[in-house]
């Protein structure tokens, strides 16, 4: 990550818990810096600031991410506790931006606990409110979306990378030599030779309910017909993740400390998941085609067999602290907005409650299927982001029952905008993006043509003499 020479962090509280962690008095710290125990003393209590010249030099002795000192790290933390302070709730005791992140410098964890401690209270709250459903079904959706939200956290704290399954599974991937065989051949030949195992397509009607079936009793794996070739070759390595690398999946479960059977279970196929496009899609080969293609998405999936969503995906895993990639978001939705899946490896939030804005044109992709659009779009906090969105089908249908339809939406800080092969054509040194909130609920920006709620934290106004742009018209303090 690049960090100007001049520039300089607030950042005391961070700095002595990193001090603390490592175990180093003041004193040792600053005698490795070269720098005064005052000076240092200093700056860990925000009394003077951070440089990049120190910051530097920590990262070259110590060894560590900048990015956790620089706050991109945080950028996550502090937006959901800034969301979750917007609830109603809290109405007349709303903190800013600035202090929400405040509070995450001087205590992450804390923050985390005051963000479990709100999760537990809204679990309640739909509990309460759901007094006349089957108490089972009740206790079955909380435990559902708490699983769900579980392994969400878990992956964003890791930023998405698994170094380990990354280099197991590129190594499967030298070893079959996929550069040179065709994927699917040599996929299903492993299967066979390592695991005894046969690979069968099988007509939609005979397996009219599932994708992949693994037949232990006969030794097969059932693929349905209606899988594409990408969707089959996934599959299967998906399959050879599961038998190969099940301890070592394992593990990487149980040190997650997710606390469940409801979410072991999601965190065990999302890793086995993560293995399949790392095989297919092994990391130093995908990162430097990536670069070499200038990120163009259908490009990189037909280089590697995959389809668009499955290559979007794994844009988002290039987070290795030598090589990197660009950190994209990523999101996935449906035609009603419902966003099921989502990933930010940069600062880009993604909201816990509702869909995603209507201003962003990833919604105009059910529109325009098979047409890839792209759009500068500026959150309120004027952070400016770069997208690309295009609608895909996850697998084929027939006449009874369609294909399901999604758009998928890639994007970036505009800072990197010049690395796409999406932005050649947009004037990036006076960027002209559009408006867009988070979603309705969270969104305090006024008088918007698209706006389908109220901002949960503000009081509405009715003036019966007027009708703005916005049925809501609502109080800016």
């Amino acid at each position: 990550m690049a960090v100007a020479k001049d520039e300089k962090l607030m950042v005391g509280p961070r700095l002595r818990r990193f001090r603390q962690t490592l175990g180093l008095t003041q004193t040792r710290m600053a005698e490795d810096l070269g720098i005064s125990t005052s000076y240092l003393n200093l700056m860990e209590r925000n009394q003077r600031a951070l440089s990049a010249k120190v910051l530097l030099k920590m990262a070259e002795i110590y060894d560590f991410d900048i990015a956790g000192f620089t706050g991109a790290g945080d950028a996550h933390l502090v937006a959901e506790i800034y969301e979750t302070m917007r609830d109603p709730l809290f109405k007349g005791d709303s903190i800013s931006k600035n202090e929400a992140e405040d509070l995450v410098n001087v205590s992450p964890s804390a923050a985390k606990a005051f963000l479990k401690l709100y999760g537990k209270h809204r679990d309640s709250t739909r509990r309460a409110a759901n007094l006349s459903m089957d108490r089972d079904k009740v206790e079955l959706l909380e435990q559902s979306g708490e699983a769900v939200e579980a392994v969400r956290r878990f992956i964003h704290e890791q930023r998405n990378y698994f170094p380990r399954l990354d280099e197991a599974a590129e190594e499967l991937s030298q070893e079959l030599g996929l550069t040179k065989r065709e994927p699917h051949a040599a996929l299903t030949d492993r299967l066979k030779e390592k695991h005894d195992l046969s690979v069968r397509i099988v007509p939609v009607d005979i397996m009219p309910k599932m994708l992949r079936y693994f037949d232990r009793h006969s030794k097969r794996i059932n693929l349905s017909e209606l899988l594409r070739q990408s969707g089959r070759r996934f599959q299967l390595a998906f399959q050879i993740g599961m038998l190969e690398q099940r301890e070592l999946i394992d593990e990487m479960v149980k040190t997650a400390s997710l606390g469940g059977r409801e979410a072991e279970g999601l965190m065990r196929t999302s890793l086995a998941n993560y293995f399949a496009a790392a095989t297919i899609m092994p990391y130093s080969r995908f990162l430097k085609e990536a670069e070499n293609t200038r990120y163009d998405v259908d490009l990189l999936s037909h280089r590697f067999g995959t389809s668009f969503e499955q290559t979007a995906h794994r844009l988002t895993t290039l987070q290795k602290p030598d090589a990197r990639g660009i950190p994209f978001f990523f999101v996935r939705i449906d035609v009603a907005g419902n966003v099921s899946k989502r990933f930010s490896a940069g600062r880009f939030h993604f909201s816990q409650f509702g869909g995603a804005c209507p201003l962003w044109n990833i919604h105009e992709c059910f529109q325009t299927p098979g047409k890839t659009l792209t759009q500068m779009i500026q959150l309120p906090d004027e952070t400016t982001y770069f997208s690309v969105a295009k609608m895909v089908s996850r697998s084929d249908g027939s006449f009874d029952e369609p294909a399901q339809k999604l758009a998928i939406g890639l994007g970036c800080d505009i800072a990197y905008a010049p690395r796409l092969v999406y932005a050649q054509k947009y004037n990036l040194e006076t960027p002209k993006p559009t408006p867009i909130g988070i979603n309705c609920y969270l969104c305090e920006r006024p008088h918007c043509r698209q706006r389908a709620h109220a901002p949960l934290n503000k009081t509405l106004n009715f003036d019966e003499r007027a009708r703005g742009m916005s049925l809501f018209s609502f109080s800016e303090d």
